[in-house]
């Protein structure tokens, strides 16, 4: 308890401060007091209503604070309006609930400033408003903020731009329900994380990763850093959120492993290479003794028909043998190459010449797509027609000569490389084997009917030419295969011209 000279002192001291202190009831009417000016005229100012007494109103002020004290109980800053820039004398700005100590009815105090100080607070608060609204808004991520019912009441321009809503659009209409992929569900899992400790520690989670929904319903996948709002009570009031957009990483990421697969693949090409030239150049020799010494014998030799029959037999098993060896020079790429200007549609045609009267083609149709104008390519002739022949037979062979095979030819949009696809209507070939198709020795088919270096030696052949190719599949529908190369500004006859001088 305080004494009675302490008392005295904070009276003294409230009638010296230079600013209105009004205590009041409920129904405002003052029953307390004090500033520089407590008593005028000898009058007292107990039992009568503040807003009659200070602004000759027959109502309360439309902006009192002491209006919200008596709302919610809890202390009040009254907001700058309008009404206290046309009329001065309206200068409440803070009130407060005090409790009865005889456990009567509470009251309110109510402190009146002037109106340089309370514009001074205001432009205070309203350039800290500013700096605020500036920084979300300036933030690359999507920042929302929603109220406890879900009501959204912070989205800056990220987040427009993210879900395809306008500001204004969100704030009136969008709760932060919507914005999950789960709707209600996930956000009531996010709230459960917010209040326990396995996400960021309490009240927050960090790196929570979902999907959001945008405007027209497609979802996309975010990172998530949240964080409960808490007042001065400790009560939860809200919750905050920044949405990171993952699409751009993710498509970065995949490029990337995209990447280093084919970086991958490009190396094992160039090892097995080497290995192969190493190996082909050591079989030769003794592939032509044996070719030459079996060829000998049957024209210097009268000998039975059996051991004629074997002879062929090991004529045709060493040239096998041959085959295998010139193909594995080609994976290699040990053989020349005669680069010049290409027109793609002709070295097509030319392998198409060659074996669309062969038995395998009679009932196959053959579809031809190909741009009339193209750009010319720098490259080997023999070596693309052995890539355009590998890759139709195999469609043919796949196909068992039954069905269609399309060859389109295009530039890119870039214009800068000449795209050309060749699909069948075979059976596809399955996700597993799909990623293996241009590894040395890899085939599908049975013993002794492929190397399985033929797609090798065309990956080879692309690489070596600046180009690229890939293939898709779809099982039952058939394969495509797509091989892009660069474009070329000589033409045939500068070409010509050149390699004659």
């Amino acid at each position: 308890m305080r004494t009675e000279n302490e008392n005295k002192l904070l009276l003294q001291a409230l009638d010296a401060f230079n600013r209105k202190i009004v205590v009041v009831s409920r129904d405002f009417r003052i029953l307390a007091y004090a500033g520089s000016d407590a008593v005028e005229d000898g009058a007292t100012l107990s039992g009568q209503c503040c807003h009659q007494v200070f602004y000759n109103r027959a109502e309360p002020c439309d902006y009192c604070p002491a209006k919200t004290v008596m709302a919610s109980n809890s202390a009040s800053l009254r907001e700058r309006t309008s009404s206290l820039l046309s009329n001065s004398n309206r200068a409440c700005l803070y009130a407060y609930p005090v409790p009865d100590p005889g456990g009567g009815e509470d009251v309110i105090t109510i402190f009146n400033f002037e109106l340089p100080a309370l514009e001074g607070l205001e432009t205070e608060l309203r350039r800290a408003n500013n700096f605020l609204h500036k920084l979300l808004q300036s933030a690359c991520d999507a920042v929302v903020a929603a109220d406890r019912t879900g009501k959204l009441i912070i989205f800056n321009d990220a987040a427009a731009e993210m879900t395809g809503y306008s500001v204004e659009e969100a704030l009136d209409q969008l709760n932060i329900r919507e914005v999950y992929e789960g709707g209600p569900e996930e956000a009531k899992r996010i709230m459960r994380y917010l209040r326990t400790e396995a996400y960021g520690g309490k009240g927050k989670v960090k790196k929570y990763h979902t999907h959001a929904v945008d405007r027209k319903g497609d979802k996309f996948p975010i990172s998530l850093y949240a964080s409960i709002i808490y007042n001065e009570k400790g009560q939860e009031v809200g919750s905050i959120g920044f949405f990171h957009d993952l699409r751009e990483r993710i498509h970065i990421q995949q490029k990337l492993e995209k990447t280093q697969l084919q970086l991958i693949q490009s190396e094992k090409m160039a090892s097995l290479g080497k290995l192969s030239a190493g190996v082909a150049h050591q079989l030769n020799n003794p592939l032509g003794g044996i070719t030459l010494y079996t060829k000998l014998m049957l024209e210097d030799y009268d000998l039975e028909d059996n051991a004629r029959e074997d002879l062929y037999r090991i004529l045709n098993d060493a040239q096998r043998c041959r085959d295998t060896v010139k193909e594995l020079l080609e994976f290699s790429r040990q053989t020349r190459q005669f680069m010049r200007p290409l027109s793609i549609n002709k070295a097509i045609e030319r392998t198409l010449f060659l074996i669309e009267n062969q038995t395998l083609f009679h009932n196959i149709q053959v579809k031809k797509k190909m741009a009339p104008f193209i750009p010319l390519v720098m490259a080997d002739a023999q070596q693309m027609g052995h890539v355009f022949m590998n890759i139709i037979i195999n469609a043919a062979q796949a196909m068992d000569g039954q069905g269609s095979i399309t060859i389109t030819t295009r530039e890119s949009a870039a214009k800068d490389r000449v795209i050309i696809e060749i699909a069948d209507t075979g059976p596809g070939i399955s996700s597993d084997n799909l990623s293996h198709i241009f590894e040395p020795f890899f085939t599908t088919k049975q013993e002794g009917q492929g190397t399985g270096l033929g797609l090798s030696v065309v990956y080879g052949i692309v690489e070596n030419h600046g180009g690229t190719i890939k293939a898709r599949s779809v099982l039952g529908r058939g394969s495509t295969f797509t091989i892009e190369l660069p474009i070329t500004q000589e033409t045939e006859k500068g070409a010509e011209h050149a390699e004659h001088a």
